[in-house]
């Protein structure tokens, strides 16, 4: 780099991380342990709703489901943490007590603002 190069020009240039919006589906007293769990995939912002779910106690009795209360934890993560967080999610649905649940992601196509951009990216230090 010469003397002459501007100090914007000597950043180095990165393509920006492309996010997800993660939709988790969960029984409401497992939400805190979810929500931690994602967090610690640097999933910044989350949202945690709390639902019902519309099968009768009949369906509920035959899929061997006791509630139908439900958390759906929206949490926004970068693409490639998201398919981690997908994995360790499987994990915990198979192997946790009650622990079932549903998660999918959906693109988010659209962002305006640097600041916001960088603190859902977890990428506030750049």
């Amino acid at each position: 780099m010469s003397e002459k190069t501007p100090k914007k020009a000597a950043r180095t240039m990165t393509a920006p991380q492309k996010l997800k919006l993660l939709i988790t589906i969960v029984d409401r007293e497992k939400a805190d342990f979810y929500m931690d769990l994602l967090q610690s995939y640097s999933a910044n912002m989350q949202l945690c709703l709390m639902g019902r779910g519309t099968a009768g106690s009949d369906i509920l009795h035959v899929m061997g489901l006791e509630r139908s209360e439900k958390a759906v934890i929206l949490s926004i993560i970068r693409e490639e943490r998201g398919k981690e967080a997908m994995i360790a999610l499987g994990e915990r649905f198979r192997t946790i007590k009650k622990g079932k649940g549903i998660a999918y992601t959906v693109p988010i196509s659209g962002l305006i603002g640097v600041t916001l951009y960088r603190f859902l990216c977890d990428n506030r230090r750049q």
